[in-house]
């Protein structure tokens, strides 16, 4: 509800700017499939390890994605329910996380990213895209093409493609808006400065983050949207293309949003 609020209240922004806002929204709109795609929850096994270099039984058939963060975890012990001794599961070492680098029809190829003080992996452990929706929080739009434009409103409208999904949960805009307008943050830290990106992602408890960039090319503008991991601070996947023109744009709009007045 805060961020119909807050949409709303931008909206009275000029026309040109709510303009290019809504162009830059609809964009994301036909890119969100491709974030989506990439957090499908997914289930395999190890098949192999070579030092860093990960071998999992995940391939096309199963919808694993370049990009994917997977968790790799090892099984313990079977535990049961106190009274019936009925057994409810098993424990789960953590181990680490794996980024998905290649697809192959049979198997997926995987960068192995260790957490400290646990035992390496090996053939046999498991490796898993969690069935829970994913955390994550969008920068504001970094504006590379110098337009001048109120884009202020996109990282609403794009929290809104990925929360409809089910397959995300978006910290409010609103907040992570004001932690950038409070200098605790640069949106050019976030992609160059690893160390930064984790840090701030630890604080909010997230999972990754969603980087927005708008810049120019031969007179054409594109928006470039890069997933950044919490975990490593290393792009897992990354969509450019260019901004939808007016008429277009307005097709592709959110029927809740307030209509665009240029």
């Amino acid at each position: 509800m805060a961020a119909l609020v807050v949409l709303a209240t931008l909206a009275g922004a000029g026309s040109a700017s709510a303009g290019l806002a809504d162009r830059v929204g609809a964009t994301f709109g036909l890119m969100a499939e491709d974030f989506i795609k990439a957090s499908q929850p997914v289930e395999g096994t190890i098949v192999s390890v070579d030092g860093n270099r990960m071998f999992v039984d995940l391939g096309e058939a199963t919808g694993a994605q370049p990009g994917q963060e997977l968790t790799i975890y090892r099984k313990g012990e079977v535990f049961h329910h106190p009274l019936t001794g009925r057994p409810l599961g098993r424990y789960e070492e953590h181990l680490g996380h794996a980024q998905v680098r290649r697809v192959f029809p049979q198997f997926s190829e995987s960068t192995f990213v260790a957490l400290p003080d646990r035992p390496a992996p090996d053939a046999g452990d498991g490796a898993r895209v969690s069935r829970g929706r994913i955390k994550v929080a969008v920068t504001p739009l970094l504006d590379l093409s110098q337009s001048g434009a109120d884009v202020r409103r996109v990282p609403y409208l794009i929290a809104s493609a990925l929360e409809r999904s089910k397959r995300f949960v978006v910290v409010d805009p609103l907040a992570v808006t004001d932690m950038f307008a409070g200098g605790t943050l640069r949106v050019e830290e976030v992609l160059a400065r690893p160390e930064r990106a984790m840090r701030v992602a630890r604080n909010l408890e997230l999972t990754g983050w969603i980087v927005p960039v708008l810049i120019e090319r031969q007179g054409i503008l594109y928006l470039d949207v890069t997933w950044i991991s919490a975990i490593t601070g290393g792009a897992l996947m990354s969509r450019r293309d260019a901004v939808l023109p007016s008429s277009t744009a307005e097709e592709q709009r959110f029927p809740w949003e307030p209509r665009a007045e240029d």
